[in-house]
C-alpha cells in the first residue's frame, strides 16, 4: 500500500479533516494512550502535552492507501501500522486510527503523538520518506499486489528516464487515399458546372480554391490541399473547361482561414453539446451514489447494533457461569473458578474475532458494490475526457490555422 507520512502540528485542523463528512463512511477505529476517548479530544490532548516542550510538529500523521482493487482486512491494516510504528521508533506512543471509505475504496489514517511524557521530549524522526518507501515495497510484495513504477524504481518518474515511445506524442491519423479519391471523383461525376461542383464538394467536406501553383485544388476540413486533376484523374484542360476560370475563387490561404473560423464555431457547439449530454448521466450516478451511501450507513449501523447486543448477551452468559455464595467459594477453592475464567477468555477472544470478521465481510461487500458504481463513473469520465480532449485539440488546431502569419495579410479586407 502507498504510505504517506509527515510530521505536523495543528491537531484541531487534522481532527476536523479526518472526520469530514465528504467520505462515504468515517470510522474512528482506535484511540490508544490518550485520556480522551474521542479524536478531537485526543489530538487536543497531544497539543496540550506538547506545550511543555519546544516541539511545534508534535504529531506524526500517516495515510495507508492500498490498491483500489485490493480487499484489505482490518487486521492487515493494524499489522502494517504496528510494523511502521516499530520501524519509526513510535512504539508505545499515544495513537489514533481512523478508517475512511470513499468511491469504493477503503484507506486508513494513523496519527501518533511524538511527545514522550517520561522525559518530555519528541521522538526523533529521520529519513521517514525513505523508510516508508521501503515499507511500502515490502507490503506490495507480501500481498502480491502490482507495484507502481514509482516504487519499483525511485527515479522512474523522472522525464529524463522516459523511453522514446513514452516521450513521443500521438501522430495525426492519416486519411485513406482511396476514400479521398472516391469523394472527389464522385463530386466530379455528378456535377456539370462550377456551382454544382462546389456544392457537391461541400457536401463531402471539401472546399474549392485557387491553387498557388495549380489551377484548381480542393481543401478538406483540416486544410489539406489536393490537386483536382491528379485526384479525379482528368487533365487540367478538362477541369478548366468545366469550371471555367479559377481567378474568381479564393486562394488557399483565405480558404484555410475560412475553414478554420467555421470549424472553430462548430467545435464550440460540439463542446457545449458534450457538456449537456454528460449532465443527466452524471446527475443519475450522483443520485445512485447518495442512495447507496445512505443504505450502506443504515445497514452498517444496524449490524454494529446487532453485534453490540449480541456481545452483551454473550458476556452475561459467561458471567452467569460463576456461582455466588458458598458455592462460589467452593468453586474457587477447587480451582473451578480459574477454569471458568480461562474458558470465558477464550470464548470472548473467539467472539471478538467473529464480530470483526463479520463486520469486515459487510464492509468488503459494500466496497465492492461501491466500486462498481465508481467504475461506471470512471468509464463515463474517461469517455468524456477523451471526447473533450479531441474537441479541444481540434479547436486549438483550427485556431493556429486561422491565426497563422502566412494567412493574416491575405485575410485583411482591401480598401
Amino acid at each position: 500500500m502507498i504510505l504517506v507520512g509527515n510530521q505536523r502540528g495543528g491537531g484541531k485542523q487534522l481532527a476536523l479533516h479526518l472526520l469530514k463528512e465528504e467520505n462515504d463512511h468515517v470510522q474512528v477505529h482506535e484511540i490508544r494512550g490518550f485520556v480522551a476517548q474521542d479524536l478531537r479530544g485526543a489530538l487536543n490532548e497531544a497539543y496540550a502535552v506538547s506545550r511543555g516542550t519546544r516541539c511545534k510538529q508534535y504529531l506524526f500523521s500517516l495515510s495507508l492507501n492500498p490498491p483500489s482493487s485490493a480487499v484489505v482486512e482490518t487486521a492487515d491494516f493494524e499489522a502494517a501500522i504496528a510494523r511502521i510504528e516499530n520501524e519509526l521508533g513510535l512504539d508505545g506512543q499515544p495513537r489514533a486510527i481512523v478508517f475512511h471509505e470513499k468511491e469504493g475504496r477503503r484507506h486508513a489514517h494513523a496519527v501518533w503523538s511524538r511527545i514522550k511524557t517520561d522525559d518530555m521530549k519528541a521522538v526523533q524522526l529521520s529519513y521517514t520518506k525513505k523508510t516508508l518507501m521501503g515499507m511500502a515495497r515490502e507490503l506490495f510484495l507480501e500481498h502480491g499486489w502490482t507495484m507502481p513504477r514509482g516504487l519499483v524504481q525511485s527515479d522512474a518518474g523522472d522525464p529524463r528516464n522516459f523511453s522514446l515511445a513514452e516521450w513521443q506524442q500521438a501522430k495525426r491519423q492519416g486519411k485513406d487515399p482511396r476514400a479521398i479519391k472516391a469523394a472527389l471523383q464522385d463530386a466530379w461525376a455528378i456535377s456539370d458546372a462550377k456551382t454544382s461542383f462546389i456544392h457537391a464538394l461541400e457536401e463531402r467536406g471539401y472546399r474549392l480554391a485557387k491553387g498557388d501553383r495549380r489551377s484548381f485544388v480542393a481543401l478538406d476540413m483540416h486544410g489539406e490541399v489536393c490537386a483536382l486533376p491528379k485526384w479525379i484523374g482528368v487533365r487540367t484542360k478538362a477541369v478548366r473547361q468545366r469550371l471555367s476560370d479559377e481567378d474568381d475563387l479564393p486562394d488557399v490561404a483565405a480558404t484555410k482561414a475560412k475553414i478554420a473560423e467555421e470549424m472553430q464555431e462548430a467545435m464550440q457547439r460540439h463542446k457545449g453539446q458534450l457538456l449537456s449530454d454528460l449532465q443527466p448521466y452524471n446527475s443519475q450516478l450522483h443520485k445512485q451514489r447518495r442512495a447507496m451511501v445512505h443504505r450502506h450507513r443504515a445497514t452498517r449501523q444496524k449490524l454494529i447494533e446487532t453485534i453490540e447486543h449480541r456481545k452483551w448477551q454473550e458476556a452475561r452468559i459467561r458471567q452467569s457461569r460463576f456461582r455466588s455464595g458458598l458455592k462460589g467459594l467452593w468453586d474457587w477453592a477447587r480451582g473451578e473458578t480459574k477454569r471458568i475464567q480461562h474458558r470465558n477468555e477464550r470464548e470472548a477472544a473467539a467472539c471478538a474475532l467473529r464480530d470483526r470478521e463479520e463486520l469486515d465481510a459487510s464492509i468488503f461487500a459494500q466496497l465492492a458494490e461501491r466500486r462498481r458504481l465508481v467504475d461506471m463513473r470512471a468509464e463515463l469520465a474517461r469517455e468524456f475526457a477523451s471526447r473533450r480532449r479531441e474537441i479541444r485539440d481540434d479547436i486549438r488546431a483550427y485556431g493556429q490555422l486561422r491565426d497563422h502569419p502566412a494567412f493574416a495579410d491575405r485575410r485583411r479586407p482591401t480598401r
